[in-house]
């Protein structure tokens, strides 16, 4: 079925809410209690897409405004935890802002790179500095179509052009389907069984960039690649973690790039030979990255306090090693980015107010070099768990890796 003629001229005639910088931002971070309140803060100000299963009690809910974007979930229906940050100050502005309208959500649809010379936020020749940095309007406010839907799956579809640094213009096609997954299918996903007193909401994202120019995407002249970001609800009882394939640094490269932001803090970023720890208390700005040689495909975080567990998947196909580098600068290796992120929030500076705060987990495709009308397909999964501790610590040491109680004590609590 298609949405509502209504949903769709709203979008058209601009009717769709914005954030503000994270410099404007004066009031304090405010989350909901619950689902429900989230849901009906969030259709005060922007059309809303629900995904649900039969009896209601997962759902997902979705923003054509905003790409299509995955606003926040819930395995425990109305009344359960929303699992999403939400900007609502930001929201209620109404505001667009030139540089980011930092909605919120956990799992948005960006386009990479962000820096160096084929950076599509840069535009030519600009210096690389916050002033001059722009997110295009294809991938922060600009609303895309809903071409399909059902209870579970909503699909859509967008067509636009970016240009980046170095004057390449790119026509791009977007197809892009969000999916909510059933139990079963989510546990088969993660190749474990679950326990059957754990709850959880699954769901996936489809995301299908094509060429539609008349030119090839060159390496020579610039790669784009698929980037999602999920921004979920930080806290002093969450750590996030990211198993990583052992082996030498001459070999597979550094555990984990930790400088984007200045060196983190021992207490903050633990590194050891198969998984990388780091605190997601949204109180210290703080970002980490993962090669390609050394990604596993999954990220996750444990939130102590609430006993939830979330759980990232992507694919990553086997070999490749092209990924484009998002770095604030002309670059030596433009090609030898990240396949996975992960980022908490915190001032920027000493007394500075933070953008959220909240945490992200973030994947990324292969820089996408395609011929006219090829296609390359990204697939991001999320799925929150949450149950009893036991059955919690078995999933996370068949999928992550680690047990609870090794999450738990990494990063000491503050």
């Amino acid at each position: 079925m298609r949405t509502s003629d209504t949903i769709m001229n709203s979008l058209r005639t601009g009717v769709v809410a914005s954030a503000l910088v994270a410099s404007s931002a004066s009031a304090p971070t405010v989350y909901a209690a619950n689902f429900g309140e989230d849901v009906a803060f969030l259709r005060k100000h922007t059309p809303l897409l629900m995904l649900s299963d039969r009896a209601g009690i997962a759902k997902v809910a979705v923003s054509p405004a905003w790409q299509g974007r995955v606003m926040t979930s819930t395995a425990q229906g109305d009344n359960g935890m929303s699992f999403g940050w939400i900007n609502r100050e930001l929201i209620a502005s109404g505001q667009i802002q030139p540089h980011i309208n930092v909605f919120g959500g956990e799992d948005r649809f960006w386009l990479g790179p962000e820096g160096g010379q084929f950076s599509i936020f840069f535009a030519k020749g600009a210096p690389f500095e916050l002033k001059d940095w722009f997110t295009p309007a294809a991938i922060d406010t600009m609303p895309y179509d809903v071409v399909k839907q059902s209870t579970s799956s909503v699909t859509f579809r967008a067509a636009f052009a970016v240009t980046n640094y170095s004057g390449t213009r790119f026509d791009v096609g977007v197809n892009r389907e969000v999916k909510l997954l059933t139990a079963t299918s989510a546990s088969s996903t993660l190749g474990v069984k679950a326990a059957k007193d754990l709850q959880v909401v699954a769901y996936e994202t489809i995301n299908k960039i094509t060429n539609a120019g008349k030119q090839p995407w060159e390496k020579k002249t610039g790669l784009l690649s698929v980037w999602i970001l999920g921004m979920f609800n930080p806290s002093p009882a969450t750590t996030i973690v990211v198993p990583i394939k052992a082996g030498s640094e001459s070999k597979l490269g550094v555990k984990v790039t930790s400088d984007y932001f200045g060196s983190i803090p021992a207490d903050r970023l633990v590194v050891k030979e198969n998984v990388i720890y780091l605190s997601a208390d949204g109180h210290y700005r703080s970002k980490i990255g993962i090669n390609p040689h050394r990604s596993k495909a999954v990220l996750g975080s444990y939130d102590a306090a609430n006993k939830v567990l979330t759980i990232v998947q992507f694919t990553q196909p086997e070999g490749v090693t092209d990924y484009v580098n998002s770095l604030w600068k002309i670059q030596d290796h433009p090609f030898g980015g990240d396949a996975a992120n992960s980022y908490n929030d915190g001032p920027p500076s000493p007394g500075a107010k933070p953008l959220g705060p909240f945490y992200e987990l973030e994947s990324s495709s292969p820089a996408a070099a395609l011929r006219p009308g090829q296609s390359l397909t990204h697939v991001h999964r999320t799925t929150h768990w949450s149950g009893s501790e036991k059955s919690l610590n078995a999933m996370a040491q068949a999928v992550l890796g680690v047990s609870l109680a090794e999450i738990q004590a990494a990063v000491p609590r503050k």
